[in-house]
């Protein structure tokens, strides 16, 4: 009896420390905003209240089991809401937004599933309206900069990939990089339909700094190639945000260039932002050009909970539709909007 009552206490000693070792997170994101929009739609301006305008609206777990000798093994599922009327977003996928698993150690991480893309990282990285990563986890917080397109839209910038393998480095005195491989998963052709991605960032005192590089095969294997470099130079009172992208393919059916000039200055609990973006179409000969002005900012009620508010306005010559914003070529866009996001 005492064997057996010994046995059970250093059984029941041993899953206390296994459930010690391993941790699941239950995270996620709400935002909604009121917004009104003309020039998205030839029918007239609409006014709407939207998810997910600052940060996609989400529910999200996440986790660690620990290995032994510094290794670990992660996981993240994550699933889109439209917090409007209750449904998923990205098309209706269960976990649409991040669906993961890998190992990390001190080596680095391997993820293995559909996950951000590197250049959509680094571009969240720089974006002045989506900078940064979701302080409760989760990753990026992978928005489309309140109702300006943010960097991802206005570049053009892949959000995610299916089927892919992500290597990515620990912090190396303040460089970080990644490599990803979408298998296309074609028979009979295995650059069918195959996405490449990298990029290095360098992150030290007031300077952040990223390259990054994604090359998307189609289902006959031509490719989209998109390049994008962008900075940060933190002045104390303000933050200066820069960055170029190009984007190409092999059938010259796209040849875009867009840079970006941007600032975010801290007012206590509140942050002002502004942007100016300009976006070239070489595809066409002449009117190729948009350009979009916005400002805003936001407001913490606390370290979780904030409101914010934008306008933007996106004006285009006559064959050029900057960030896809305007129903059509030549029409301009103006939005103006005011949200409130809770993460948890």
């Amino acid at each position: 009896m005492k064997k057996s009552l010994l046995a059970l206490s250093v059984l029941a000693a041993f899953a206390g420390v296994a459930h010690a070792q391993s941790s699941v997170t239950i995270y996620g994101v709400v935002d909604m905003a009121i917004q009104h929009e003309s020039g998205a739609s030839k029918n007239g301006a609409t006014t709407a209240l939207d998810s997910g305008e600052q940060s996609g609206s989400r529910l999200g777990f996440k986790g660690t089991e620990d290995l032994g000798g510094g290794l670990k093994a992660i996981f993240d599922l994550e699933m889109g809401i439209n917090a409007d009327n209750g449904t998923s977003s990205q098309g209706g996928l269960a976990f649409g937004r991040q669906a993961w698993v890998g190992l990390a150690g001190a080596f680095g991480s391997v993820t293995m599933g559909r996950q951000y893309a590197p250049i959509f990282i680094a571009t969240d990285t720089i974006d002045p309206w989506d900078a940064g990563f979701n302080s409760t986890g989760g990753g990026p917080q992978a928005g489309v900069g309140t109702s300006t397109g943010g960097l991802l839209g206005m570049f053009g910038t892949p959000f995610r990939t299916n089927n892919t393998v992500n290597y990515t480095t620990n912090d190396l005195s303040g460089f970080t990089g990644s490599a990803a491989y979408s298998f296309g998963e074609v028979a009979g052709d295995n650059s069918a339909s195959r996405q490449i991605g990298l990029s290095g960032t360098y992150a030290a005192g007031p300077i952040v700094g990223t390259v990054a590089y994604h090359k998307a095969n189609d289902a006959a294997g031509f490719a989209k190639k998109i390049l994008f470099v962008g900075g940060i130079y933190d002045f104390t009172v303000a933050k200066l945000h820069a960055a170029y992208g190009k984007t190409t393919t092999d059938l010259n059916t796209v040849d875009t260039k867009a840079w970006m000039l941007g600032t975010t200055v801290p007012f206590g609990a509140a942050t002002f932002i502004a942007t100016y973006t300009h976006v070239k179409d070489n595809t066409k000969a002449n009117e190729n050009k948009g350009d979009q002005y916005a400002i805003g900012g936001t407001y913490a009620l606390s370290k979780r909970t904030n409101f914010y508010t934008n306008y933007a306005y996106t004006k285009n010559d006559a064959n050029s539709n900057a960030g896809n914003l305007a129903y059509a070529p030549g029409v301009n866009d103006k939005l103006v909007n005011f949200g409130i996001r809770h993460k948890f």
